[in-house]
């Protein structure tokens, strides 16, 4: 096995492979491997004195100034105090005479007692404890096999390595998440038994077996996490949370965040080398190496390939991961997390949406005296020198403009993306469409822009968001489980031949981004086989015929998704799928013909009516709209117009026959569309409730975030109008002025009510810069 030699300096060695809980969320006993059943109960002495001497070898050849030791199982303190001193004795007189020797020990805590304390302290071992907070958190996964607490035992350990006698032992607590539990009470037990340190874990998941997200929210791990980090922060960060640190801007990194190379090898209980054992959640058999400690050295484990992919920093990540701005915060996540089926680890983790809304909570608020960021591109500042903006700042600078570019559109597409997967992902555990959710799997690996193209459909996350909004899911407004529909459509648009039991709404059946059944008769669910060219649908005993001839009128039954062509590609002119009522207002019901072309045709021209005006505004609304949502007509109201926040990439309106009208409409809806996906990225509103702020163009006070949609949507309509005016003049410079003024005022009120994050007023502040330069151009 060639290629260079890569240096380990930390090895966990599972000294005992039994545990005296029963927790049911062990990657090791509960996961997909289960290699520990064939396992011996302990570790032989020979088997540590063959492991100790590995480690020694390589640590004289690498001149490695520390290794790291961690003592793990299973439960380690079921060895014993006797048979932990042997294991400890071995390790300090093979490895001390050839560099410094750091142990530790990963525990539950059950059998901790005063013995074993001292035997810690003599042998300088630092002690790890897992725990998940208070009784009712720590109970919901970590108990008994009888079904016991084992909260107080837990307890009773922490009490007696915060002993002075202890202390120097006590390394810290882990706790792992369940966004079930109360973040507050969590944060508060776990600091009341004074830890050196918290290691907050998320819980082992893959894309085959997603975590648990209880509720629609696409990001629940990093809002739970991100209330833990205000009180932290509030608090004047009284602990070490590894998590928070780890990623900051020059934090360094962990095995689960950060570019930096994992260089950690296991030892299991009978001398098999093994990779990080985090693997287990993967597959069965995912950490095996084939090498075992009485053969192989540790030179030859590190040039695993397994191993070695793990040393390669952002290279050995996938190209979504890559191109992502934070991957050096973020580092693509902890590797079992990114386990897919059929592309491997070749994939962002299943927390990438998490993930993202964390690192840039945690980088909102740096210590005083945290590492300055890396820095990433010279300024234009006459200074010479150079930017420590975050890619967050970055991005947020660009769209401050009122414009943003194709690279920040692009930003903004692939994150709504990934938290549209993160709601796949949550639908899955609800879904009992399981030969549909294979079907995904499988086109996701086969023909992934087919797959790509439906989960980037505007309305295929409300549909998500929808589903997992428990009070949703009955009645006649509940179209049912969306996942068959985006397989259906996804192997449409492969080509691929597929059978799917579909969910009947209204006697149709929706295919996402192509059309939709509509087949009197219908209930229910109906069995659709799918192949180029064709639908065949079965319900009951009836069996139906839909052919799809792109050339030829629609065939009885299928209603096609129209679309225009705008300079941007393929603009949607979505008025059949049943999650786009998602505005708050009343949607039109599919149009006839005649008015669709003649929507279609004012549409094409507004796009053109933009790219006249302001450019740089068409170049944002090419960049990301796919889809208009016709409203219904109201006498009252004739132009109206609105965005969803879970429908990035639509605007809805009110058909309107002046193109230079709807212009305005798509440049001011897309600028909330924008905003809101934003929004999903960085926090620019601080989480205090109540205020609210009086503004020009609305008779009631509003609070900070409709503020400041209003503020970013008007700066763009005070650019249209400038545009207008110094081509035309007229009515044009009364509207830019008018705008002007509403957004200045607005934008100053934001300011001053002090409701905004560090992010915010960063962003208003620049907002206010364009502004004023749009005002000097007026002059």
């Amino acid at each position: 096995m060639g290629g260079p030699c890569r240096r380990i300096s930390q090895f966990v060695l599972k000294v005992h492979s039994r545990c005296d809980l029963s927790c049911d969320h062990c990657y090791v006993y509960q996961h997909a491997d289960q290699t520990w059943r064939g396992r011996p109960v302990r570790m032989t002495l020979a088997t540590v004195r063959a492991v100790a001497q590995r480690i020694a070898e390589h640590a004289r050849e690498h001149e490695l100034p520390v290794v790291h030791v961690v003592l793990h199982g299973g439960e380690p303190l079921l060895l014993g105090a006797a048979g932990l001193r042997e294991v400890l004795a071995e390790l300090r007189a093979a490895i001390t005479p050839w560099t410094r020797l750091d142990l530790r020990m990963q525990t539950n805590g059950v059998l901790l007692d005063e013995e074993l304390c001292r035997l810690f302290v003599e042998y300088d071992v630092r002690v790890g404890v897992s725990f998940d907070g208070d009784r009712a958190a720590n109970d919901r996964h970590r108990f008994f096999a009888h079904g016991g607490s084992s909260h107080e035992h837990v307890r009773r350990a922490l009490a007696l390595l915060r002993r002075p006698e202890h202390r120097a032992s006590y390394a810290g607590i882990l706790c792992t998440i369940d966004v079930r539990n109360d973040p507050d009470r969590v944060y508060e037990a776990l600091l009341a038994e004074s830890p050196p340190r918290v290691d907050l874990l998320l819980p082992h998941a893959t894309w085959d077996h997603p975590p648990q997200r209880p509720g629609p929210e696409p990001t629940p791990y990093a809002d739970w996490l991100g209330r833990i980090h205000r009180r932290w922060v509030d608090d004047g960060r009284p602990v070490p949370i590894r998590m928070f640190e780890a990623l900051l801007p020059g934090g360094g990194g962990t095995e689960a965040f950060g570019v930096a190379p994992a260089d950690v090898l296991v030892v299991e209980a009978d001398g098999t080398w093994e990779q990080v054992d985090s693997l287990k959640t993967a597959y069965h058999g995912a950490a095996g190496t084939g090498f075992d400690v009485f053969d192989h050295s540790v030179d030859e484990v590190a040039r695993h390939p397994g191993v070695a992919v793990r040393q390669d920093g952002v290279a050995g990540l996938c190209a979504t991961c890559r191109a992502c701005p934070v991957v050096d915060r973020c580092g693509g996540g902890l590797y079992a997390h990114r386990w897919r089926t059929g592309s491997g680890f070749d994939n962002p983790s299943v927390y990438c949406a998490d993930l993202l809304r964390l690192v840039d909570t945690v980088g909102a608020h740096p210590p005083p005296t945290a590492p300055v960021p890396r820095q990433r591109q010279a300024s234009s500042s006459l200074s010479g020198a150079e930017s420590t903006t975050s890619p967050v700042d970055e991005v947020l600078d660009d769209l401050a403009t009122g414009y943003g570019s194709a690279e920040t559109l692009r930003l903004l597409a692939a994150t709504q993306l990934s938290l549209t997967r993160a709601l796949l992902a949550a639908c899955r555990g609800r879904s009992g469409a399981i030969a549909a959710w294979e079907l995904l799997v499988h086109l996701d690996q086969a023909a992934p822009e087919a797959v790509r193209a439906v989960l980037a459909h505007p309305f295929a996350r409300p549909a998500l968001v929808h589903r997992l909004d428990t009070s949703a899911l009955t009645g006649p407004s509940a179209p049912g489980d969306p996942l068959p529909a985006f397989a259906l459509a996804a192997a449409l648009r492969a080509g691929v031949a597929a059978a799917v039991r579909v969910p009947v709404w209204a006697d149709t059946i929706t295919v996402p981004t192509l059309g939709s059944l509509v087949l009197p008769g219908l209930s229910g669910s109906a069995e659709v086989t799918a192949r180029p060219g064709e639908f065949r649908v079965r319900s009951g005993s009836v069996e139906q015929v839909v052919l799809l001839d792109p050339t030829a009128p629609p065939s009885p039954g299928w209603q096609p998704t129209r679309d225009v062509s705008v300079p941007g590609g393929r603009l949607l002119i979505e008025d059949g799928d049943p999650y786009r009522d998602c505005y708050g207002q009343p949607v039109q019901p599919r149009l006839e013909l005649p008015a669709a072309r003649a929507l279609g045709r004012t549409l094409a021209q507004a796009w053109r009516v933009v790219h006249r005006d302001v450019p740089a505004h068409a170049a944002a609304l090419d960049g990301g709209l796919r889809a208009v949502v016709p409203l219904a007509p109201d006498p009252a109201r004739p132009l109206r117009s609105a965005t969803a926040r879970h429908a990035f990439g639509a605007v809805a309106v009110t058909p309107h026959p002046d193109p230079e009208t709807m212009a305005v409409l798509l440049v001011h809806e897309w600028q909330h569309a924008k905003l809101g996906a934003a929004l999903d990225l960085c926090d620019l509103v601080g989480p205090g409730e109540g205020t609210r702020i009086r503004v020009p163009w609305r008779p009631d006070p509003r609070p900070p975030e409709g503020v400041l949609q209003g503020v970013y949507a008007h700066l763009a309509i005070t650019q249209v109008w400038q545009a207008r005016a110094v081509t035309g003049g007229g009515d044009a410079s009364a509207h830019a002025a008018h705008f002007l003024a509403w957004t200045r005022d607005g934008a100053d009120a934001l300011l001053a009510s002090r409701s905004l994050t560090a992010a915010g007023e960063r962003f208003v502040g620049r907002l206010r810069h364009a502004l004023e330069e749009t005002r000097a151009g007026a002059g």
